[in-house]
């Protein structure tokens, strides 16, 4: 087993699994998401960190073809875009309840479907795999799907102490984030006018994001052998893989800091 390597805990967090509208052009909806949208979000207080994703269509379903687990992302259920916001404390999403309300007026105006996951309190872990001016040149978003014959508790600790430590003992990283969430349940986020249909055997477990120096590193990583032995150790726990490449932006209460990649 690899050594734990350091990272912060963040009190609480939450992770919106985001599809645009089929009635607009793609790039319209991901456009305003970006900008209208982002205004309504940033204006909540208590948050350490907004960031959007917005996932690649053309570049998906990208981890390794590996037994037992589905890396293959079904046509209709591939995410255009995943709203990350971390909060500066455990309750701090209480006192943004009136932009929430705002967020659920707007979403009709971008979205066709939206699915709220969210962590225990201090699960969401960032760890420190590089120097802290590193900056990320290319990214993959990943959502796992855990087995069913593994329990929620053995799930946790294989995420904790053995798949992250092996991800950031691999040295090709400049980011390391993981998530794991508590059981999906539709009352978090039932805004109106958006469809939420998410069958038991489609839901997720845990979303990690990687970071890369550059393109090439990243594919470097998705094709080597060591990748290729981790991920049949996954199997062991996973079902399902879906890896995306992703660009991402984070914001602050006025306005954009940083587009976070330079492909």
């Amino acid at each position: 087993m690899a050594p734990t390597p350091s990272y912060t805990r963040k009190p609480f967090a939450s992770t919106i699994l985001l599809w645009v509208l089929d009635s607009v052009p793609r790039q319209q909806s991901m456009d305003r998401w970006k900008g209208p949208h982002s205004t309504i979000i940033t204006a909540s207080p208590g948050q350490d960190e907004y960031r959007q994703l917005h996932l690649a269509g053309s570049s998906r379903g990208l981890w390794p073809a590996t037994s037992g687990i589905e890396t293959a992302i079904p046509v209709d259920r591939t995410v255009d875009g995943v709203a990350e916001v971390t909060f500066q404390s455990v309750v701090a999403p209480l006192g943004g309840r009136a932009q929430t309300r705002k967020a659920y007026a707007d979403e009709i105006h971008n979205f066709r479907r939206t699915l709220l996951y969210a962590g225990p309190p201090y699960s969401t872990r960032w760890y420190n795999v590089a120097e802290p001016t590193a900056r990320s040149g290319a990214r993959l978003f990943i959502l796992l799907r855990r087995r069913e014959d593994i329990s929620t508790r053995a799930w946790r600790r294989y995420l904790a102490t053995e798949l992250a430590p092996a991800l950031a003992e691999t040295g090709a990283l400049t980011e390391l984030r993981t998530q794991v969430f508590m059981k999906w349940r539709k009352a978090l986020w039932n805004t109106p006018n958006v469809a939420h249909d998410n069958p038991a055997e489609q839901q997720f477990h845990a979303a990690i994001t990687l970071g890369f120096a550059d393109a090439v590193a990243r594919d470097t990583f998705l094709h080597s052998p060591l990748l290729g032995a981790l991920s049949k150790q996954l199997a062991e726990h996973a079902s399902a893989v879906h890896a995306y490449v992703m660009t991402a932006y984070r914001y602050k209460r006025d306005g954009i800091v940083l587009p976070e990649i330079e492909e």
